[in-house]
């Protein structure tokens, strides 16, 4: 005799068909995950519909705008601000002092002999010249302009030195996005690498690494990063280490998680039965499939770091004299309760960066969280 056809949808397709159901819920295709995680029923994708949604989110959209801008900015800040003229003739002959400077950083071209006496080009006896809009390097000493308030020559004031605080906020911008950006990629490789282990291998090595994570999680970070870099020469480079190295546990976390719930999906059986090895499994069936949640972590870590950069060098501990930071010009207030300035212009570019990151978590978050989205 037939079946009941009202009973067939409570019974598992035999084709696995992405339309399909079992016991209401989406069937699951060939390689175990939901349909609906795949593709949509109008043909979008994971990724399409993720930013669909993040676009949706204005706050976050915007703040991602501002931190492209941001980024630009770093890049360019040499051609803002900075002491080296744009177009420069010096003794019969034309140069481009501003333009040049960032082959030089790169080592792929040298000054030439006329101009490697003196770093500030200002003191050369040019014929002409076109200085930046800006035309102050963020180190440039003037003990005669000491604490000079926000004005025509100085927009955002000078320091205990006489230097530039626009220039050295516009220069900032370079490190903090720099010492963000590189320490959480430090933790990305750190948490993700340990929890994937975790996760995926189980048994004891979960146990032992799991262990781990909640013994590094009870060491409170900031102080550990002061001990750390009382250890090590002043350097931005083992700053971004240090940073690196005391932020990883939240994703690993997150990562032990998500591997624990991708290794259970017929996909990754099908692949063990094939003979991959756990480290193709690892990195290229089960990665690609949880590393979203992880994306959002990342954001607020760039905002944490950058926190943490600015509180070191507000404490002068672990970033070198002669850089200026966000944290080392709020820290020249300390020497001058009156310059307001030194307090209001980094503290603020301080906590709009932080914001930014935040709120590009938030929307990460909204837009990666499937429960968020609207089902018109």
């Amino acid at each position: 005799m037939g079946s009941d056809p009202s009973t067939q949808n409570d019974n598992e397709t035999v084709n696995g068909t992405p339309d399909e159901t079992v016991n209401g819920t989406p069937a699951k295709t060939m390689n175990g995950t939901p349909a609906d995680a795949v593709m949509n029923e109008g043909g979008e994708s994971f990724w399409w519909l993720t930013r669909k949604e993040f676009r949706k989110n204005r706050p976050a959209l915007y703040s991602l705008y501002v931190l492209v801008a941001m980024a630009f900015l770093a890049l360019t800040a040499d051609l803002i601000a900075g002491n080296k003229p744009y177009y420069m003739v010096y003794e019969g002959k034309t140069y481009f002092p501003a333009f040049r400077q960032y082959a030089v950083y790169t080592g792929l071209m040298d000054w030439p002999e006329d101009l490697r006496t003196r770093r500030n080009f200002k003191r050369y006896a040019y014929s002409e010249a076109v200085f930046p809009l800006i035309p102050y390097a963020p180190d440039e000493i003037r003990l005669g302009a000491r604490y000079k308030r926000p004005g025509v020559d100085h927009l955002f004031g000078t320091d205990r030195l006489g230097r530039d605080v626009l220039s050295g906020l516009i220069h900032g911008t370079r490190y903090s996005l720099t010492i963000g950006l590189v320490s959480v990629g430090i933790s990305l490789l750190i948490g993700v690498g340990l929890g994937a282990l975790a996760g995926y291998l189980g048994g004891w090595t979960d146990l032992i690494l799991s262990r781990v994570f909640e013994l590094w999680a009870a060491i409170p970070p900031f102080f550990l990063i002061i001990t750390a870099a009382a250890f090590f020469p002043p350097s931005l480079f083992w700053i971004m280490i240090i940073i690196g190295f005391t932020g990883w546990v939240g994703i690993a976390r997150l990562t032990r998680s998500q591997f624990l719930q991708v290794r259970a999906f017929d996909y990754i059986a099908a692949a063990r039965a094939l003979g991959c090895s756990n480290l193709r499994i690892m990195a290229v069936h089960i990665l690609p499939n949880a590393i979203a949640p992880v994306l959002i972590p990342a954001a607020f870590g760039v905002a944490g770091a950058i926190l943490a950069e600015s509180g070191l060098s507000f404490l002068g501990i672990g970033v070198p004299a002669e850089v200026i930071t966000w944290g080392s010009l709020l820290a020249g207030a300390r020497s001058n309760i009156a310059a307001w300035w030194l307090v209001i212009v980094p503290g603020f570019a301080i906590f709009i960066t932080v914001t930014l990151y935040n709120l590009l978590g938030d929307g990460l978050r909204d837009a990666l969280d499937p429960r968020q989205r609207g089902t018109a």
